[in-house]
């Protein structure tokens, strides 16, 4: 019989793209979501919505009589560092307390971030870092595992979709070093990954990297050339001065305290923008998952619409 797979952050870019996937591989779905409205298209496929947050009431009735737990739902804009704790760092340990209570045989999976391992650079690096923690020292009694994502781009994708217009248009913005390296996946990739994690039946517990398989990541030129072979256009690589970035970054989070809104570019996410090295590798989770990347980055943006528009 097919195991029921609870889903949190199921009307984000990776919930929406990981229900459809287990779906089709005859899956029943349960999902945690905190507007029905929002979550109309998921209800019309088949999924069961639980309507709630990150609260206790909510998770136990989401993890009640499920055989396995998915947790996409976190924070990635903010203004101060308890706008990413309360929802990354609380939002897990309500989450673990009510597997522990509730149904402590499901497995549990917890998308994790890159930027976890640079804890100290940004208040959304150190939120991850610490839910990593509650995984570490909390979770007595659990099966448990982590996956951190390089950058994920891909059909639905709306972080990384402007970049990726702009460079289409012959311009590539560069925050930092222009020797700079990042890892990337593919949106089709992350979820084959968590896939073969749900068809493990005893998953390896611990905290794992995957990317799209290409070996020490991509330079800044690299992705001009690759956009620009898509393109048959030039891309020039734009490096950003300094000076006005931290103005705006400054100023965009002064405006988001006084006007109550969640800003994405802050003096913290800056310094995440221009680390040097956001580079990982998948040997570990290839080797006990059985999984492989499909897609490196020319191929994954032939199969993105809307960025050459």
């Amino acid at each position: 019989m097919p195991r029921i797979i609870a889903v949190t952050g199921a009307t984000g870019f990776v919930g929406q793209a990981l229900c459809q996937q287990l779906l089709k591989q005859g899956h029943p779905v349960r999902a945690l979501v905190r507007s029905a409205n929002k979550a109309e298209a998921l209800r019309r496929d088949g999924v069961e919505l639980i309507i709630g947050d990150l609260t206790l009431p909510s998770l136990i009735k989401l993890v009640t009589g499920c055989d396995a737990v998915i947790h996409c739902a976190g924070a990635v804009r903010g203004a101060c560092q308890e706008d990413f704790d309360s929802v990354n760092v609380a939002g897990l340990r309500h989450l673990v307390q009510a597997l522990q209570t509730s149904n402590p045989d499901a497995r549990l999976l917890c998308l994790s971030s890159l930027a976890a391992r640079e804890a100290g650079l940004s208040f959304y690096a150190g939120s991850k870092a610490r839910a990593e923690q509650v995984l570490l020292t909390e979770t007595q009694g659990l099966q448990w595992t982590a996956i951190r994502p390089p950058a994920i781009y891909g059909p639905g994708d709306k972080e990384l979709l402007p970049l990726f217009q702009l460079m289409a248009k012959g311009l590539l913005p560069v925050p930092g070093s222009i020797d700079s390296r990042l890892s990337i996946i593919h949106i089709n990739d992350l979820v084959s990954a968590i896939i073969a994690w749900v068809q493990q039946q005893s998953p390896a517990q611990g905290i794992y990297t995957v990317e799209d398989g290409c070996e020490n990541g991509y330079s800044w030129r690299e992705l001009g050339a690759i956009v620009s072979r898509l393109t048959g256009r030039r891309v020039r690589l734009l490096p950003l001065p300094g000076f006005i970035l931290n103005a705006f970054a400054w100023t965009n989070r002064t405006l988001a305290r006084m006007l109550g809104y969640a800003p994405m570019l802050t003096p913290e996410k800056l310094r995440e923008l221009r680390h040097p090295d956001w580079v990982c590798d998948s040997k570990d989770f290839r080797e006990h998952f059985s999984w492989q990347a499909a897609l490196q980055l020319q191929q994954g943006l032939e199969q993105t619409p809307g960025w050459k528009e």
